[in-house]
């Protein structure tokens, strides 16, 4: 159960995350080197998890429709936990996890569902969107 920041701050502790926190309440966390980090804020009555892509915009667009039919798919195939999204033009992967009910488990294995993501996919995705 997290209900304040300080809370959310112990669990990526207990993780052993790297993390910076900002002042306006969000936490970016790093899941590896050279990977985009997450972030994370409480807004109750939920705890979002971002990360943003890169654009899905291309002048091409059949080459759009793959990129985002793509998404689509590894949506429904690869991803437990976390989906990819639209933000006007920008890719986003995020989640969003009930801060009343959420446990360490639950933030470690939706934060490893990112990690995948962003090691596996990401790559395949951003030459995806540039071609």
């Amino acid at each position: 159960m997290v209900k304040s920041r300080e809370e959310l701050e112990v669990y990526f502790q207990r993780l052993g995350l790297r993390y910076e926190s900002h002042e306006d309440g969000t936490f970016l966390v790093a899941l590896a080197p050279g990977q985009s980090p997450v972030a994370v804020r409480l807004e109750p009555p939920v705890v979002v998890l971002e990360v943003s892509i890169g654009e899905a915009a291309a002048a091409d667009l059949g080459r759009q429709a793959r990129l985002l039919r793509r998404l689509l798919e590894l949506n429904a195939s690869d991803l437990l936990h976390a989906a990819y999204g639209l933000q006007g033009s920008r890719i986003v992967l995020s989640a969003a996890l009930e801060a009343d009910n959420l446990d360490l488990n639950e933030l470690e294995a939706t934060l490893a569902d990112m990690g995948m993501a962003l090691s596996k996919h990401v790559p395949v995705l951003r030459e995806m969107a540039e071609k």
